[in-house]
């Protein structure tokens, strides 16, 4: 028999030993409460990019694959420390007439084939020991969602791996404009985990649900726990670390805290944990102003603004302060969010119990933004008496007596 033939005859010298390991990787999963993996869930389903950094060979790869089995998606993994700038900005192809046409980028297969499909998960592996330049050429990649001239569909997830620089090959301090755009969580391994996947058994976190009948409510609750936040503490809004690897990581900015809107209100409508909500906002806005955040949400405790709007009359408006101005401010946004009559007269009737309580300071921002919703055609309620001088110097509500 010839070497080629034994190379493919089914009964050649390996054909036991490729049985044997294709028995060793037959496993199953089970379902597991595992805070990491709920919260890499989380924010690949509020569609924000993640970077998981942990050391090398704990199963970050491997929870890739199995995340995209369990959300029926391909996976597309690009090692980005392999990879020149230009894999990811596009080669140049010049057509028959450049001065009309221009020159067009050309992606790579990769992001082809993604763009073909219209969804998946695209993992970057390695990006610590990707140098400067090529972390540069990622930002495009990763905020817009540009690879070359072609534009990746917005139902493709990106999540990123990464080894410490202490433990990376020829590894790198990520530059603060590409850390800035992930939100950062730590990887971990449990040994108990990892002995009962070598008995066949890996656990699987289920992926968060968003519920539509509180995506609305979930929307607004978020805004006003943002909006709020940053109005008590306007310091945290933006704060680059000052050491290299501080701001290689999770740090405030308000590309961020959008960032946290998006994962709050996803987890809200959803019923994520707490554990799960508290690894991405801190991962997204940095432990110093997370966990001041996290404390806020702590004693926060808002009702449904959804609710509150279909009975305004029913309610008791908070007694502190800060809870008074995310509530208000959470109310407006669901208003705005679908700006009937109904609703916006409902809104003055909550705005007006602010000033039942001698608070008409703190309804002052929310009652400016609820009157900008105004139709012509919409009479001035009565809830709105309180507040006309103010409106009228800021100019939101013209005709008004």
């Amino acid at each position: 028999m010839s070497t080629a033939q034994a190379q493919h005859h089914p009964a050649g010298p390996l054909a036991a030993a490729d049985a044997l390991n294709a028995r060793l990787g037959a496993t199953r999963t089970e379902p597991a409460v595992l805070p990491q993996l709920e919260a890499l869930a989380l924010a690949v389903t509020a569609n924000q990019p993640v970077l998981l950094w942990g050391e090398p060979g704990i199963g970050k790869s491997a929870g890739m694959e199995r995340l995209a089995a369990t959300l029926g998606v391909g996976l597309e993994t690009v090692i980005a420390s392999v990879h020149e700038p230009s894999d990811f900005a596009g080669l140049p192809i010049v057509g028959d007439d450049p001065a009309t046409t221009g020159v067009p980028m050309a992606p790579p297969d990769w992001a082809v084939r993604l763009a073909r499909t219209g969804h998946g998960l695209l993992f970057f592996d390695e990006l610590s020991s990707a140098p400067p330049a090529v972390q540069a050429a990622l930002l495009r990649v990763v905020l817009e969602r540009r690879v070359g001239s072609l534009v990746l569909p917005e139902a493709v997830r990106i999540v990123a791996a990464a080894n410490p620089p202490s433990s990376a090959a020829d590894g790198w301090h990520l530059s603060p404009p590409l850390a800035n755009r992930f939100v950062h969580l730590d990887w971990t391994h449990d040994p108990r985990t990892v002995a009962r996947g070598m008995a066949g058994t890996w656990p699987e976190a289920p992926i968060p649900t968003v519920d539509p009948a509180r995506a609305a409510g979930a929307a607004a609750r978020a805004r006003g726990v943002v909006s709020g936040f940053l109005t008590a503490r306007p310091g945290l809004v933006h704060h680059l670390p000052d050491d290299a690897e501080g701001r290689g990581r999770a740090w405030p900015s308000p590309r961020t805290w959008e960032m946290a809107l998006r994962l709050l209100a996803t987890g809200y409508a959803a019923g994520a944990s707490g554990e799960a909500l508290s690894a991405v906002l801190t991962g997204a806005v940095g432990d110093g102003a997370g966990l001041e955040l996290l404390s806020y949400l702590e004693h926060l405790d808002l009702p449904d603004p959804e609710r509150v709007l279909a009975h305004p009359e029913a309610f008791a408006l908070p007694e502190r302060g800060d809870r008074q101005l995310a509530f208000l401010i959470a109310v407006v946004a669901a208003v705005q969010s679908d700006p009937t009559r109904a609703r916006w007269e409902a809104g003055w009737v909550v705005l007006a119990k602010a000033v039942d309580a001698g608070v008409p300071d703190v309804a002052a921002r929310a009652a400016a933004d609820l009157a900008a919703m105004r139709e012509p055609a919409w009479p001035v309620p009565a809830g709105i008496d309180a507040f006309v001088e103010l409106l009228q110097l800021a100019g939101s509500l013209p005709g008004a007596r």
